[in-house]
């Protein structure tokens, strides 16, 4: 990066994290690396850790005051981010948006800063590599990495640099941020997509780069995959409910699963009725042996469990919000 962007423009990263004993020190002593080539100050937002993520981070900003704790009652990622561009932001150009539970190239933060720099964008996205190590991890990494389990999404699967609509965030204007009034903190999932929607509307740019990406660790059990796309479906349908924005292809199929599973007791009656479960359910297998044989990668078959996982509990969330949603109108 030249030396004068450096001098120019000052950053704001910030870590939402809760319980994140295991990966926050390697990442904060990676990022104050960073730090030394960046005018930045770094915040951990911690949700009320009961493992000792905070006992680390004070170690860490004892030592180093340019690493903050800040609090957040609130606990949500929105909450965090909120809150600690409320506290410093004032200061700052730029926010950067890091995730404790995923990993970054040596130089993502001044990549950022720069391609922001660059194109001028008031918010730049980028493409999110999933990485596991245990088997069900990797199995779930394999399938967050194919068309099964992100239906082609650019920011999963990476695209040249381009103006987009959404993105993973990762670098947004702090101006920009305040103007359309931050995250919603009603949203505890897809929060990024709801405030990308508003600063569309607003007529902020988003800036979709290839010059960096962030590496993500999935979800490692069944219980937590379930739970993480239950939230994300119901994130999705508060985001129409507020906005109506209807969902694209990729995400509208999957929400059919729900209803055809469903529909699959009524064999009771019809054999014919299990068909469509049966055609959903044989095409994700499918599509795990295929990648398999064709990939050369023996958790093809797990990946189709994850991605069938991935695809329930989205719809499932999707259908509870929407339902939820009808109940609380029609009360008294």
């Amino acid at each position: 990066m030249k030396p004068d962007v450096d001098a120019n423009v000052s950053s704001l990263i910030i870590i939402p994290c809760l319980n994140e004993e295991k990966h926050i020190e390697p990442l904060l002593n990676k990022l104050v690396l960073e730090v030394d080539q960046l005018n930045a100050k770094i915040v951990v937002a911690d949700g009320g850790s009961t493992d000792q993520t905070r006992e680390i981070v004070a170690r860490l900003s004892a030592a180093d005051p340019r690493i903050v704790l800040l609090a957040n009652p609130r606990r949500i990622q929105s909450a965090a981010v909120n809150l600690a561009v409320q506290t410093f932001g004032r200061d700052y150009d730029y926010l950067i948006r890091i995730d404790a539970h995923g990993d970054y190239p040596d130089d993502y933060c001044r990549q950022l800063v720069q391609e922001a720099v660059l194109t001028q964008a008031d918010s730049v996205v980028v493409a999110m590599e999933t990485v596991g190590s245990g088997i069900f991890q990797k199995a779930t990494a394999f399938a967050q990495n194919s068309k099964l389990g992100n239906g082609g999404s650019k920011h999963r699967e990476g695209a040249r640099g381009h103006w987009t609509n959404h993105g993973h965030h990762a670098l947004m204007r702090i101006a920009a941020y305040e103007a359309v009034g931050g995250y919603d903190e009603t949203f505890s999932h897809n929060e990024d997509a709801e405030l990308d929607y508003r600063l569309k509307k607003a007529g902020f740019g988003i800036w979709m780069t290839d010059k960096t990406r962030m590496i993500y660790y999935p979800r490692s059990t069944v219980g937590t995959l379930f739970r993480q796309y239950l939230g994300y479906g119901r994130g999705r349908a508060k985001n129409i409910l507020k906005h109506g924005s209807m969902p694209n292809l990729r995400q509208a199929l999957p929400l059919l699963v729900v209803p055809v599973f469903i529909g699959a007791f009524l064999a009771v009656l019809s054999w014919v009725a299990v068909i469509p479960f049966s055609i959903w359910a044989i095409a994700c297998l499918g599509y795990g042996f295929w990648m398999a044989i064709g990939q050369r990668n023996i958790y093809g078959p797990l990946a189709a469990i994850s991605a069938m996982v991935m695809h329930f509990a989205w719809s499932a969330g999707f259908w509870m919000e929407l339902l939820s949603f009808r109940g609380r109108k029609v009360s008294p």
